[in-house]
């Protein structure tokens, strides 16, 4: 992206002003390392985005941001429901609710290091991942219906896992608002075999442990240590989100004929939020946000059965679940005055600061957990949001990586075995069904994790809590 096109505000925030058909002007968070490495696509994401009906404040993009389907990925958006403001697919996405869920283990680096590659066998065997990947559990139709108005609710009532584990995931589990009548048949049918799964792409999941502690009293609140052995689990509302993003995309196409919403490319396609199409997409994307949920608990108690077996002194306990492909309805103060906002965020994490009553009474204190996955084989984060990211980017924050190199080029520069045995010389155990999909996730083809981190870190957006370094990682 040229520099020339933006107004610099810091050393990381630059401005898209505002012109034209724009409503707000575009707000990117980024070096200028960063920005000169994205994508002009970027620009212009950003930029039709801010020409959007309600939009409030400003078009964000977040320091990951890259090329996406309407929105940028990286990219949060915040629509006013009594200023005609819309809802958009492409500012959810299609894996509704990716995301990821961080666990204690209440183990030390060296107590798991001399059965790291039995550990990693196992759960490599345990979770099912990749293309199409099923789990064991099977449901019908009605009992899926259930899955998605419960959330993690319906999995912990059913046995997989324990209620305090509801406390420490957004939304306490389960997103309201959901109506499995607005998903189809299809979607449902895609997915009566898929809770349970990690999928394939960049999901995974990864045994970690804390390198390094930023931030002393966020650490002591999410109860992390130097030395700690951490479980990371990245993964989405698998088959179920991508069809609901496929059948609302048609929906919305027409609904933003119908309403004469000015838009300023087709994957744009969006509805007032107060309409029925814009309320029924708002119920069926609810509905994908809880499949979501329901995944990752699901796979959570796979993880606990693992190390019962393994190391049965582990105590597996959740630090939080926090999702980035979502729309939420959330209170924001604008102009003065707190108001009720639809917020997307796609590619990009909520970051809430201190003092939100719908956190965690344990976290309150200190900020919501937010965690940053970063590209195969280097380093994670666990950060913290923080007020001043309420006021620039509506408690939002970066959510990995993001990618520099296009899946195809990835597979034209290296090869699997290649990589795994790179991995292995720095003690890091991985398993993958996919060799493509291995080759796919070359730790080379994303951004400079550290960096995405430190912009959001001195732009104000989250602050470092702890840097978490792989031991074994398992993929699709």
């Amino acid at each position: 992206m040229e520099l020339k096109s933006l107004v610099k505000i810091s050393e990381y925030e630059w401005e898209i002003p505002r012109k034209g058909s724009m409503r707000v002007p575009g707000r990117i968070f980024a070096s200028k390392k960063l920005i000169e490495e994205m994508d002009e696509k970027v620009r212009e994401q950003v930029t039709n985005v801010a020409c959007l009906p309600g939009i409030v404040r400003a078009s964000i993009a977040m320091p990951d941001a890259h090329w996406g389907y309407g929105f940028p990925i990286g990219g949060v958006a915040a629509f006013d429901p009594d200023d005609d403001g819309i809802i958009s697919v492409g500012g959810v996405g299609y894996d509704i609710s990716c995301g990821v869920r961080s666990l204690r283990t209440g183990l030390k680096r060296e107590e798991v290091e001399p059965v790291l590659e039995e550990l990693i066998d196992a759960l490599f065997h345990t979770i099912p991942a990749g293309v199409g990947s099923e789990g064991k559990i099977k449901l019908s139709i009605s009992q899926l219906d259930e899955v998605l108005v419960g959330g993690a609710r319906w999995a912990v009532a059913n046995g997989y896992g324990e209620p305090e584990d509801l406390e420490y995931i957004e939304e306490k589990g389960c997103l309201p608002g959901a109506d499995p009548k607005c998903v189809s048949i299809e979607a449902k049918k895609r997915q009566h075999r898929q809770v349970g799964t990690l999928g394939s792409g960049n999901h995974y999941l990864e045994v970690q442990y804390v390198a390094e502690i930023y931030h002393r009293e966020a650490a002591e609140a999410f109860g992390l240590e130097v030395g700690d052995v951490v479980i990371s689990i990245h993964c989405g509302s698998r088959a179920l989100g991508h069809q609901i993003a496929t059948d609302y995309l048609k929906v919305l196409a027409k609904a933003s004929k119908k309403y004469g919403i000015p838009i300023k490319e087709k994957e744009l396609v969006c509805a007032p939020i107060r309409s029925p199409e814009g309320e029924q997409y708002y119920r069926a994307m609810a509905c994908g946000v809880n499949c979501a949920l329901a995944n990752r608990q699901v796979i959570t108690h796979l993880v606990r059965e693992v190390f019962a077996e393994i190391i049965p002194e582990a105590r597996i306990t959740v630090i939080y679940d926090v999702s980035h492909n979502t729309c939420k309805v959330e209170k924001h103060k604008v102009n003065g005055r707190v108001k009720e906002l639809y917020v997307h965020r796609k590619g990009a994490t909520r970051a809430w600061g201190p003092g939100r009553p719908e956190l965690p009474a344990r976290y309150r204190h200190v900020g919501q957990p937010v965690i940053i996955g970063g590209s195969m084989g280097t380093a994670s984060y666990i950060l913290v949001g923080t007020e001043e990211g309420e006021e620039k980017a509506f408690g939002s924050a970066c959510h990995g990586a993001g990618r520099t190199m296009s899946r195809h080029q990835a597979l034209k520069r290296w090869r699997a075995d290649q990589i795994v045995a790179e991995l292995r010389k720095k003690g890091i155990i991985v398993r993958a069904k996919s060799k493509r999909g291995l080759v796919e996730e070359a730790p080379e083809a994303y951004k400079d994790v550290i960096e995405v981190v430190e912009v959001a870190h001195r732009a104000g957006l989250a602050h470092k809590v702890a840097k978490l370094l792989p031991m074994g990682c398992i993929k699709g």
